[in-house]
């Protein structure tokens, strides 16, 4: 592949997760890559590994899974239109053939005793073990704005994303960019998509547009209202941290989860330095519909 299709499908990308119940059609998609409907296919399936039609799928799938487990009270019609499916049949058809349930078998399961993909990983299993009986931080509440920002996305969740990170810190060196605010996009909850194919996002803010894009290129991470918690630890603790806040505080908290990314804001980033250890705010994106 080279620069500019990666450029132009990373628009769709973005495009995509902006609102994942909106009418996501193969030939709305290739106009905002400016490609014929047919080219848009085979490029779309040679960057991002999976067809167009596989990928949108899978993440609305994601979040549907989210809603029935951290929303026990919300309409199964509510969560079908969120989900972007027009009818509930399609829907149920859809969720079963990527989780081997049905979505009522799904919300009744209990997910504090089912396999957690990430415990197939070892640091990340014996970080579960230590943090499991912690207590969660209680979090802020607070309205947050957009932040621009320049990123590169990463298929995979474990120590590979420190090569995203260093792909991204030599390009804001060579364009004189300021590298010390960083975010973390996580577009997957690992409690239930295996890490291979967790989607992550590294990205530094930014003050002006990209002038070049390319393996590096320019988005706005959503605002809106945020629970924040602040979290420290080492490399394999942030994953199990994460789900917990997922699992115990959210479906407690009365908030609902939006379909905007979660992300975290380091102030250590274990990608990035010898020792593995992190700090950093996570943001979660709530609301109340």
């Amino acid at each position: 592949m080279n620069k500019l299709q990666q450029s132009r499908i990373n628009d769709v990308l973005f495009y995509i997760h902006q609102d994942i119940s909106r009418d996501l059609t193969a030939r709305k998609l290739a106009k905002i890559a400016s490609y014929s409907e047919q080219h848009f296919h085979r490029t779309f399936q040679r960057v991002v590994g999976e067809s167009v039609n596989q990928y949108i799928r899978r993440i609305r799938m994601e979040y549907a899974a989210n809603q029935f487990m951290f929303d026990p009270q919300a309409k199964v019609i509510d969560i079908v239109n969120k989900s972007g499916f027009s009818s509930a049949s399609s829907f149920n058809r859809a969720f079963k053939s990527v989780f081997n349930m049905s979505p009522k078998e799904w919300r009744n399961h209990d997910l504090q005793i089912s396999d957690k993909p990430y415990l197939k990983d070892k640091e990340i299993a014996l970080g579960y073990e230590r943090v499991a009986n912690h207590d969660l931080p209680m979090p802020k509440i607070i309205e947050v704005p957009s932040r621009m920002a320049a990123y590169v996305r990463h298929t995979g969740y474990n120590h590979s994303i420190s090569n995203a990170w260093l792909l991204l810190k030599a390009w804001a060196m060579t364009e004189d960019r300021d590298f010390s605010v960083q975010y973390g996009l996580h577009h997957s909850n690992p409690a239930w998509v295996a890490l291979e194919q967790c989607r992550y996002v590294a990205c530094i803010e930014i003050d002006r547009p990209i002038s070049v894009r390319g393996v590096v290129n320019q988005f706005v991470i959503p605002g809106g209202l945020h629970a924040v918690f602040p979290l420290n630890g080492i490399y394999g603790e942030l994953l199990p941290k994460l789900s917990l806040i997922l699992e115990q505080w959210l479906p407690e908290s009365g908030f609902k989860l939006r379909a905007t990314p979660a992300y975290v804001h380091y102030m250590k980033n274990h990608f990035l330095n010898q020792n593995k250890d992190f700090e950093l705010d996570f943001y979660l994106p709530i609301g109340f519909f």
